[in-house]
């Protein structure tokens, strides 16, 4: 009896010394310490001189304001830098990541799971390239609230800088006008 009665302690004693195991994995992962960045821009000019494409590149005007970002983030170490997959986005994320020496990794904005992309780059520095509707969507999704509509058209110079520190975000948007050169 003695040695069953030592089996069931031992058992008893390591489910309950796994459950504080389990608890503690569980707060690292759900309280949000540190401070993440988020810095959100829609695609360069796009080329609208085919209105039946769907996917166009961008135009000279939207080559020059790629470039115009790369320098104005060129001071900002970035982590990773998201762009949909589209050619406009792409091309607009282009020379930020190479000039960061970073790949471009492509995202959906109609699935995305905030929770999950917000626990993926926690503590990071992160550039997130979309559209006129889907980048103050993201942003707004992003603090939980409704703040920003979507932007204009001819909006291609906005920039929404999205901070969470310690769980608690915040957010601002600039706008950057652009005498860009023509490539």
């Amino acid at each position: 009896m003695t040695k069953l009665k030592i089996i069931l302690i031992s058992v008893i004693f390591i489910g309950f010394t796994n459950c504080k195991e389990d608890q503690k994995i569980a707060d690292e992962v759900t309280t949000d310490t540190g401070i993440s960045t988020f810095y959100f821009i829609r695609h360069a000019e796009k080329d609208r001189s085919d209105s039946e494409n769907s996917d166009p590149e961008l135009n000279q005007d939207g080559m020059g304001r790629a470039m115009h970002w790369a320098e104005i983030l060129k001071d900002t170490p970035l982590d990773a830098v998201y762009s949909t997959d589209y050619r406009r986005t792409s091309m607009t994320a282009s020379p930020i990541a190479v000039k960061q020496d970073i790949d471009v990794e492509y995202y959906d904005p109609r699935i995305i799971d905030i929770a999950e992309f917000k626990l993926n780059n926690r503590n990071r520095n992160v550039l997130v390239v979309g559209h006129s509707n889907t980048t103050p969507d993201f942003v707004n999704k992003m603090l939980g609230e409704e703040k920003y509509s979507a932007m204009d058209d001819t909006d291609n110079g906005s920039l929404f800088i999205v901070q969470i520190t310690n769980g608690i975000a915040s957010s601002q948007r600039l706008h950057f006008s652009c005498n860009c050169p023509k490539r």
